[in-house]
């Protein structure tokens, strides 16, 4: 059968399908240490489902407006405006199904055939794919252990070429945790400015910042930037609202436009009812939010103590996200073997770091309990000591 070509070259996503293993051999009775999805392990706040709950039962089951209720675009314009320093007008934000969504609904409006991305690596997964299936082709520039993993604004600009679109920005980083300093994001900014380059700023992990480091909104840096630049969230990592999907993004109105357009003929509206939850989740008390990257933050501290003290391994100490890195190139092995054989041997799930453009690092998520990360950094020390 002949498949679409685009979709056809799409690689699954490995961190969905190592959650999934995982979860089969914990439902076949195995005891599994995950650290695979980033997915928070608290549950939505309670005042966050009450108003999902009312709307369902005031009966606003129907279709929404395709760019999102009235109600959150204004709750989100707000929030960006006092957070953020971002000053958008309702019509330049479009809330779609999850941050994920919105990303490729902007990968679809921009990109016309040809068209390079930079992508900063290591990377998230799935921005080379969506890139990809725009019909963009995507330019990776490799961030050095030297400088946390984090790229230079000279090497994005060594890279850059007559087709070269747009560049993607992602801080607090998954999946190497780490953050780009206001000064960091000035240099690389400016030479986006400079070269007429679009910036897409993934800010999903933007309130998970640890040790008092700030998380800097890109677009707040000077108006040239601002008119550059596009501003992706959303509700799944700091309300742990992952199922409900939800996210959005801010940009220039062309853009926003175009990427509404392209959602009416392949999703519409997300879904209603869970809209007016966002709304509770934005206008509502954050002390919620704060407990949970207090919880994160504690266990941060633990597990970058803990990978310092095993040998043959190197690990930066990430200031946000919920994420470590650690490179295991000392043992010989690649970061899908490396993931394969601890699954195997002590049953415990990692990410291989080939996916993110890193296969000599492994990734692993400390969205979950204390007690599963300290028994994962026994099993990793005793498989470790094996090699």
């Amino acid at each position: 059968m002949e498949l679409n070509e685009r979709v056809a070259a799409i690689t699954p996503s490995l961190t969905m399908a190592i959650d999934a293993k995982a979860k089969a051999m914990v439902a076949a009775g195995e005891k599994v240490c995950g650290f695979g999805a980033g997915e928070p392990d608290f549950d939505t706040p309670d005042h966050i489902k009450e108003a999902a709950a009312k709307a369902l039962r005031e009966g606003k089951t129907k279709y929404a407006p395709n760019d999102g209720i009235l109600e959150l675009r204004a709750a989100i314009a707000d929030k960006l405006a006092s957070e953020n320093k971002l000053s958008y007008k309702l019509e330049q934000i479009l809330v779609s199904n999850g941050a994920k969504h919105s990303l490729f609904n902007i990968f679809m409006a921009l990109c016309r055939e040809g068209d390079e991305v930079i992508i900063p690596a290591p990377y998230w997964l799935s921005y080379p794919e969506m890139v990809r299936v725009a019909g963009g082709k995507p330019v990776f520039v490799r961030g050095s252990e030297a400088h946390e993993l984090k790229v230079t604004a000279s090497q994005v600009e060594a890279v850059i070429t007559p087709r070269s679109k747009a560049l993607i920005l992602n801080s607090p980083s998954n999946p190497t945790g780490m953050v780009y300093t206001r000064d960091e994001l000035r240099a690389l900014a400016e030479v986006a400015v400079k070269h007429n380059l679009f910036i897409i700023s993934d800010e999903i992990y933007e309130r998970m910042v640890y040790d008092k480091v700030e998380a800097v909104s890109v677009g707040s840096l000077s108006p040239e930037i601002f008119k550059r630049t596009i501003t992706v969230n959303g509700f799944s990592k700091p309300y742990a609202m992952t199922g409900w999907r939800l996210g959005y993004f801010a940009g220039p109105i062309e853009i926003v436009k175009a990427a509404s357009a392209f959602q009416s003929h392949s999703t519409s509206a997300p879904n209603t009812f869970a809209q007016y939850g966002a709304v509770a989740a934005l206008t509502g008390p954050q002390d919620c939010v704060t407990r949970m990257v207090e919880a994160f933050d504690g266990r941060h501290r633990y597990l970058c103590k803990r990978l310092a003290e095993m040998k043959g391994i190197t690990c930066a100490k990430p200031e946000g996200a919920f994420y470590v890195f650690p490179n295991i190139a000392s043992f010989g092995l690649g970061s899908i073997e490396f993931a394969g054989k601890l699954l195997e041997k002590e049953k415990m799930a990692v990410v291989p770091g080939a996916p993110f453009g890193a296969d000599e690092n492994i990734r692993l998520s400390y969205a979950c309990s204390m007690a599963n990360i300290e028994e994962g950094m026994t099993r990793l020390e005793r498989f470790t000591r094996t090699l």
